[in-house]
């Protein structure tokens, strides 16, 4: 494919601060190849445009999936008039793989790089998705239309993502788990974005938290899959790993 005039990335669920969970990567990748990347802001998470809680965000955080794809597209736009054409290269971590399958098919998109996520059907959402694993995440419903982790401290939450990790970015990445709006989980999707465009599956083989079954599942529907041996968040432990993926696509 030609030379990306744009890496977007669109974070999972129940988390914010995209930036900061990509800044291994984006900084590796910029300093080898001069990509410039952005992390997408998340509305179902009370994001701003800068990926911290917003001060009164709950119209666009109650429309979930459906806020969190218009975003997407709004992003691919600004993606297409900045370079032309079809060269963007989007990467979609857990839950950011639904975000791009409801987001559609957008001429700007030259590559989908999934990590450790979903490229589910149309109809399904996402938390019918995460349904049949034997060991599923633990989340409760706050009682005011959004949903958090629940039973998890900083010790379990590490452990369960991010224990190939070291202290420090446990620490940071436990200040960064927040609430989320629980139409993000219950709305099915409307579009299977990833259909008839070129795709990488990246297979974290080490995951503690989406299974190896249920990756692999969702690997096959990918153009090609690759095995990394890392826990959930490969862009912060190895970004190594992830970077020499881009640059194959360059």
């Amino acid at each position: 494919m030609t030379s990306p005039t744009q890496l977007i990335f669109v974070h999972g669920a129940l988390v914010r601060d995209g930036a900061w969970w990509w800044q291994n990567t984006a900084t590796l990748l910029a300093a080898r190849t001069g990509i410039r990347s952005r992390s997408l802001a998340l509305p179902s998470c009370s994001e701003t445009a800068e990926g911290e809680p917003a001060g009164d965000q709950s119209g666009d955080q109650a429309g979930g999936l459906v806020a969190d794809a218009a975003a997407l597209r709004r992003a691919l736009d600004d993606a297409l008039t900045a370079g032309g054409e079809s060269s963007a290269i989007v990467v979609g971590h857990s839950y950011g793989g639904t975000v791009i399958a409801e987001a559609g098919r957008h001429p700007a998109v030259g590559h989908l790089l999934f990590v450790s996520s979903y490229l589910p059907e149309a109809g399904l959402a996402q938390g019918a998705i995460m349904s049949g694993e034997p060991d599923p995440v633990s989340i409760g419903d706050n009682g005011d239309g959004t949903l958090s982790v629940a039973g998890y401290d900083a010790a379990s939450f590490a452990a369960r993502f991010l224990h190939d990790a070291d202290e420090t970015t446990q620490q940071e990445a436990w200040r960064r788990v927040t609430s989320q709006s629980a139409a993000a989980f219950m709305t099915p999707t409307t579009a299977a974005g990833w259909e008839g465009v070129d795709s990488t599956y990246l297979v974290c083989t080490d995951d503690r938290s989406t299974s190896l079954a249920l990756q692999r599942a969702h690997a096959a529907r990918a153009t090609r899959s690759v095995d990394l041996p890392t826990g959930h968040h490969p862009f912060i432990t190895r970004s190594d790993l992830v970077v020499e993926q881009l640059e194959a696509l360059l």
